[in-house]
Formats: structure tokens, sequence, C-alpha cells
């Protein structure tokens, strides 16, 4: 088959989390051999144009404005809806499968490519097929328990108090109309499906993410590292991603300072992007006394990303939003490490309480801080937790699965 992807962006320009995931997904299909096509944007000129990256042909857009057209240029980009509609008559795809594009792309692709293909599919990568950026409307942040069953369905005057002047009051019913054109809309955890159906978006399956197994990492390698960010004798507790106040940056320090005070080697590993906020969290450890208690690798690649999992002791996603799945989740099982992570979101579905982490309320700092210093204190635990999670994502993650469960969709559309 001839399967073409829409995404904002893609490796390797960008690499957060739901990029990774569709240039992995796209990989799969490819060594299944299948031909992958990518359209993707970029406000960088330079890039603009026709390549190749690891067997995919990339058509990379231009696509740059101002923040206040966002919610209307989500809808329609007249700056590359025509180029995107030449690709796909020019390709002639069987499958058109969309990933992120409410940005650049926009929704409007998704009826150029019912027109032009024999099926159209879109993976929701996260809230934003009805809310404005990162949705955390549905938190009581006065209830420090491990919340669960939350309404999802957005409320106007918080979604305007968001957007602001970008508020438009026709997006979401666009959006839900563009939707018509979709064969299947799949989601990478059932929550999220249920938040969609809250929101009034229907004709959804899951299929979760998946990722390979990681390549071995030889003692020597993970020695290298330690030296390199001065991490010997040091008990680590790895933090990754894209640096933000609702990814929880600022809520890790805080947990940090409570840690320390049981575990005085206890360090917060940071390998992420997101500068402005990584100095916030520099400000918050000096004004807490523990800025020799946090260590940033900046951006790293995924080789040495994998040996800062194997270096690390527990692993840590205190996200105060629906963090739709988080990729760092799977990463951290995939290596054999324990996680401590947030009750909001995805997290609940992919790690299993008491068995391969913990799932808290990152509001908490004491619940959070306590069970952070218990797997550092209980080697043996952490170790167990960690296989527990390695075999988990063997399970029920790993990349075959995800790119066998998408084939058969295409499948049914196709034949």
């Amino acid at each position: 088959m001839k399967i073409l992807f829409l995404s904002d962006g893609f490796p390797p320009h960008i690499r957060g989390g739901a990029e990774v995931a569709s240039f992995n997904l796209a990989q799969g299909l490819r060594e299944k051999g299948h031909s992958v096509f990518v359209i993707t944007a970029t406000e960088d000129k330079d890039k603009v144009g026709e390549s190749e990256y690891k067997g995919l042909k990339l058509f990379t857009l231009y696509s740059k404005y101002h923040p206040f057209f966002s919610s209307y240029f989500s809808l329609y980009n007249p700056q590359t809806v025509g180029k995107i509609k030449k690709i796909i008559k020019k390709i002639s795809p069987d499958i058109v499968h969309a990933q992120n594009i409410h940005h650049d792309i926009s929704f409007y692709s998704l009826k150029m490519a019912k027109k032009h293909s024999k099926g159209v599919f879109l993976t929701a990568n996260d809230t934003m097929l009805f809310s404005y950026g990162k949705y955390d409307g549905f938190i009581d942040k006065k209830d420090l328990s491990v919340q669960c069953n939350f309404n999802y369905k957005v409320n106007m005057w918080k979604q305007f108090k968001i957007a602001g002047k970008r508020y438009n009051p026709f997006k979401n019913i666009m959006i839900r109309h563009y939707l018509k054109y979709v064969d299947k809309i799949f989601t990478i955890t059932n929550v999220l499906k249920k938040a969609l159906a809250d929101n009034k978006i229907t004709n959804v399956e899951t299929i979760h993410y998946g990722t390979d197994m990681k390549p071995f990492v030889v003692m020597e390698d993970i020695e290298k590292f330690k030296n390199k960010y001065n991490l010997e004798n040091k008990k680590i507790i790895f933090f990754g991603g894209r640096l933000g106040e609702l990814k929880g940056g600022a809520m890790a320090v805080r947990i940090l300072k409570y840690i320390v005070t049981k575990v005085p080697n206890a360090i917060i590993l940071i390998a992420g992007t997101g500068s402005d906020y990584g100095e916030y969290m520099k400000h918050i450890a000096k004004d807490l006394g523990i800025e020799n208690h946090l260590i940033f690798t900046g951006w790293i690649n995924r080789t040495e990303m994998s040996v800062a999992y194997a270096s690390c002791d527990v692993c840590i996603t205190p996200s105060l939003y629906f963090d739709a799945f988080n990729l760092f989740n799977l990463e951290a099982m995939a290596t054999g490490k324990p996680i401590v992570g947030t009750c909001f979101g995805g997290t609940p579905e992919v790690i299993e309480d008491g068995a391969t982490g913990y799932v808290v309320n990152p509001f908490n700092i004491n619940m959070m801080g306590d069970k952070i210093i218990g797997l550092l204190q209980d080697e043996n635990k952490a170790n167990k937790f960690g296989e527990n999670g390695r075999k988990r994502a063997i399970e029920k993650f790993n990349m075959s699965l995800q790119v066998s469960k998408t084939l058969d969709w295409y499948n049914k559309v196709v034949n």
C-alpha cells in the first residue's frame, strides 16, 4: 500500500513524544513493505522541500502565522492546503493517516484526503480535538487524593479564558464536521477515548503507542554518562520531555526538596527542551537551597537517551494536566525502570500501580515524594517493578502490535 502521513511536526526536525510515536509507526509500516510518505510543516524556509529520512519520503511545507489566527488556521490554513492537495493527487495514496494537524496542516486536509484516497484515519495524540492547548479544566486542585472517574466535557467559559482573543466559537463545531471525512479515529489510550466521547466525538478505536525495546547498554556507557554529568554516587530521578509548568517541572523541584531531606544524595536528571522554563526551575531550586540537586543535560540523542534511562534509579511523570499517554512512561518501562506517575490522563493506563510503579496525585508533594523515596531506598522493589514494567511493555505496548492493529484497520477500507 501507499500510505501518506500528515503531521504538523516530524523527525528529524521535531522530536516531541507525538512526533516520535508517528515516526515509529511510519517506520514500522515501511518495514512491512509499504511505501510511506509524510507531509509536514516548518517555519524555517531553509527546510522546505522534498527530502528522505530513514527510508521515508518527506514533503516539508512552509507555514508561519501569528498565534492570534491559530483557531482559524487550524481549520483551514491557506498557506498549506493547496500544496497538500497537489501532493495527495500526485501520490494517489491508498491510505491517508493524519496525526497532529491542528496547527499547520489543518483539519480541512481530511476533506481533501477523503476525495483522493481509499481510506482516511486520524490519530488523536492529545485533547486538541476539543480544547485550546493542554487541558486541565477537569482537575480539582484542592483534592490531593488519587483522583479518577472524571467528566472531561469542556467548559466554554474556561476555554474562552485560555484562548482569549484567539477564541473561535465555531472551532469545535467545524472540527467535528471535518472528522466526518475520517473512516476511523484512533486514540492512544482508553481514557482519551472517553474524553472525546464526553465532547461528542465518536467513531473511535484505541490503539496504544508501541516502542521497540531499547538496545543493550554496556556498563562502560553508563560510567561515561555518569562521569559526563557528575552523577557518581547519586540516587538518580529521571525526568524527560518538553519542559513546562503543566508537565510538572516546578512541582518536580518542590517534590525534590521533600525527597532530599530523607535521601540527601538524590538528584533530578532532566533531559528536555525548553530553556527558559529550565532557568525558571533552576531559580526555584536555588530559592529552596537544592540547586546542586538539579542536573540538566539539554537535548540528547536517542542513543544517549537510552543510557540515561539505564543510569537512573526511578523515572517520574508529574504532569498536571490531561497527558494522554506520555511516551516517556513507555520508554522507561521498556528499559526496565520503575515509574512514579500522574493520575491525570493516560499514565494510569500505562503504569500498573503497585506492580510497575506508582500512580499518584502530583499536587500531593508528600504522596509523590514518599513513593519516590521508597523506590530509591528499596533497590529490590525498584528492580522488581522495572522487570514487571519491561514485561508489560513487551506484552502490551510493543511496536509490532501497534503496526498490526493499524494495518488491520487499513485493510478493512482498502479491500
